[in-house]
C-alpha cells in the first residue's frame, strides 16, 4: 500500500507521552472556516503553528476548510516531469506525501491539525495508515451525502467516481505527521476550474481524469459541502467539529 502521509522522523513502537489534554475525550474540535482564499505560504505557516501548539498543550486540535489562490503543489514523491507548465501557476513545495496537486477557487480544502497519539482518530493506537483509510471514509461519506458514489483504488491515491467509460478523480489527500501530530490533509473539487489542472500530472496518474461536483451535473454550493463534510467527520470519527470565529 503507498502511503499518502510522510513522518518527519522515525518514531518507537509505542506513542510517546501526552500532552496536557486541551479538550474533553471525544470533545469538539475547532473548526476554522476561511471565506476568502488563503494564500498557500500564509496556510502553511498557521498549521507549523498550531501543531506546535497542540505539542505544547497550548493549542487545540483543528481542522480548517479554506480554499487556495490557483496554485501547485510539490509532495515529496513529486517527479519534475509531471509538472506540464512551471510558468502557468505558483509552484510549492508542500513537504506532505504525495506528488503534484492543484488547488484553487471552487475546491474546498480540509487541513487537519490532530494528535494522534492522545485520541482515537485511527481506530486505537497510533496507526498513520488507518487514519489515511479514515480520512478516505470521511470523503466517501461526504461525496455520499451530496449524491456522488465515491470510491477507493487500489494503488492509486485519491477518491474516484465510476463513469462508465473511464474513472474520474473527484478528492486528493495527503498529509504531513510530526510527533503524532498530523498536518495538510485533503482536497474535495466542488466546482474548480477543471481545466487548470491540465498544467500537472495530478498524483503522477496520467491513465485517469479529474472531476467535480459541478462537473458530474451537481449544483452543490461550498457552504452545503461544508455541511457534508462535518457531518461525515462526525460520522466516522465520532467527534464534532464546532466552529471558531471566522478564520478570514
Amino acid at each position: 500500500m503507498r502511503l499518502t502521509g510522510l513522518m518527519d522522523q522515525p518514531f518507537p513502537s509505542s506513542a510517546p507521552p501526552s500532552p496536557p489534554a486541551t479538550r474533553p475525550a471525544n470533545g469538539p474540535v475547532e473548526l476554522r472556516i476561511s471565506e476568502a482564499p488563503v494564500p498557500y505560504p500564509e496556510a502553511v505557516a498557521f498549521m507549523e503553528e498550531r501543531i506546535a501548539g497542540i505539542r505544547a498543550g497550548t493549542a487545540s486540535e483543528c481542522v480548517w476548510f479554506l480554499e487556495h489562490p490557483p496554485l501547485y503543489t510539490a509532495g515529496t514523491s513529486a517527479k519534475t516531469s509531471d509538472l506540464l507548465a512551471p510558468h502557468r501557476f505558483p509552484v510549492f513545495a508542500a513537504g506532505r506525501g504525495g506528488e503534484y496537486t492543484y488547488h484553487g477557487p471552487g475546491q474546498r480544502v480540509a487541513y487537519v491539525m490532530l494528535d494522534l497519539s492522545r485520541a482515537d482518530w485511527c481506530g486505537g493506537g497510533t496507526d498513520v495508515r488507518r487514519f489515511v483509510h479514515n480520512l478516505e471514509a470521511w470523503l466517501i461519506r461526504t461525496l455520499a451525502r451530496l449524491g456522488v458514489t465515491g470510491e477507493r483504488r487500489a494503488g492509486r491515491i485519491g477518491i474516484w467516481v465510476d463513469r462508465g467509460d473511464r474513472e474520474d478523480k473527484i478528492a486528493a489527500l495527503g498529509i504531513r505527521v510530526r510527533h503524532w501530530i498530523t498536518f495538510h490533509g485533503i482536497a474535495l473539487n466542488v466546482a474548480p476550474t477543471l481545466e487548470h489542472f491540465s498544467g500537472i500530472v495530478p498524483c503522477g496518474i496520467s491513465a485517469h481524469g479529474v472531476t467535480s461536483l459541478r462537473d458530474l451535473g451537481k449544483t452543490a454550493t461550498m457552504a452545503e459541502a461544508d455541511t457534508a463534510l462535518r457531518a461525515a467527520f462526525t460520522e466516522v470519527f465520532g467527534v464534532e467539529l464546532a466552529p471558531a470565529r471566522n478564520a478570514g
